[in-house]
């Protein structure tokens, strides 16, 4: 057993020792997270929410009616034991929906990120080493889409395309990626100078090898803290889409719709909408306040 053992334990010590100011580095950013009460916080309640949106089902008190189906037999109901968020114009329980409601939000945001991550980190670090007239290219094409306010360009797109939750993820995928490949470029331009990349290059290490293995590697920094604070935002067009009648489609649980729903009865069943609306401000500061902490351990700007 020990002569199994021993060069395992070997490698692992090799290893350690070869990476060890990373480890350092990683156990100093998780100390400083940690500290920070607010990104703590932000971190349970989106943890509160994948739970929630996973285990929909079963929790919620009205699955059908999350889901869609109506009771009009207890439309428009206040607050109560029954139903402890009331009941829409439609006998649905609000509870159930706002329940349901967890997982589109998670959902559009978590492909919108990984979307946008795909098409916008590579394009910029190969426009930001390479250069010349591949990054001439790919910058004017970039400047093109952010001559547009984004969100005035996601409507066009999705009036273009068709109400739905999917030509939303794509509108919004279309208008985001600039965002990222501008930051990686930067982030490209600079570290290509950097002596471990001249080093590489010395070495006759191939181009894409040193994109792939020293550019991005070492941009994803500020990429993190980008992606960590745009998600709030993603959530918040994807719900004001629905809200104008560009994103989901009734009887979608869907936060932003559910809050276009109740709008003409604010000022008697304020329930309608309060709910889902206040379901949309604590996800979206949940995600800030998570951004605000990675900022801080991530950008070198911030460190002290």
């Amino acid at each position: 057993m020990e002569m199994r053992r021993t060069p395992i334990l070997g490698m692992w010590g090799s290893y350690r020792t070869r990476h060890q100011a990373a480890f350092e580095e990683s156990r100093y950013s998780l100390r400083v997270f940690l500290k920070d009460r607010l990104a703590l916080l932000g971190v349970c309640l989106i943890l509160a929410t994948i739970i929630v949106a996973v285990a929909a089902p079963w929790i919620a008190p009205y699955p059908d009616q999350g889901r869609g189906a109506s009771n009009v037999k207890e439309r428009l109901e206040a607050p109560s034991r029954a139903h402890p968020f009331g009941t829409d114009a439609s006998g649905r329980d609000v509870l159930s929906r706002v329940i349901f409601g967890a997982r589109i939000p998670l959902m559009i945001s978590s492909v919108v990120v990984a979307a946008v991550l795909i098409i916008g980190v590579p394009l910029g670090g190969i426009a930001g080493y390479i250069g010349g007239w591949i990054d001439e290219l790919v910058m004017r094409i970039t400047d093109i889409f952010l001559a547009f306010p984004a969100l005035i360009l996601a409507m066009a797109l999705v009036a273009f395309l068709g109400p739905s939750l999917r030509n939303v993820a794509i509108a919004l995928v279309i208008t985001w990626w600039p965002w990222y490949t501008r930051l990686v470029r930067g982030m490209a331009v600079s570290l290509r100078q950097r002596p471990y990349v001249l080093a590489a290059r010395t070495m006759g290490v191939s181009q894409w090898t040193i994109i792939r293995r020293h550019v991005l590697p070492n941009a994803l920094g500020p990429v993190v803290v980008q992606v960590s604070l745009d998600v709030g935002t993603v959530i918040l067009e994807v719900a004001g889409l629905s809200f104008i009648g560009l994103g989901a489609r009734p009887p979608q649980p869907e936060w932003g719709l559910m809050v276009s729903e109740g709008r003409e009865y604010i000022l008697s069943e304020w329930w309608i909408s309060t709910f889902p609306g206040l379901a949309i401000f604590l996800l979206v500061l949940a995600c800030n306040l998570v951004g605000d902490g990675l900022r801080d351990v991530l950008d070198p700007r911030t460190k002290r």
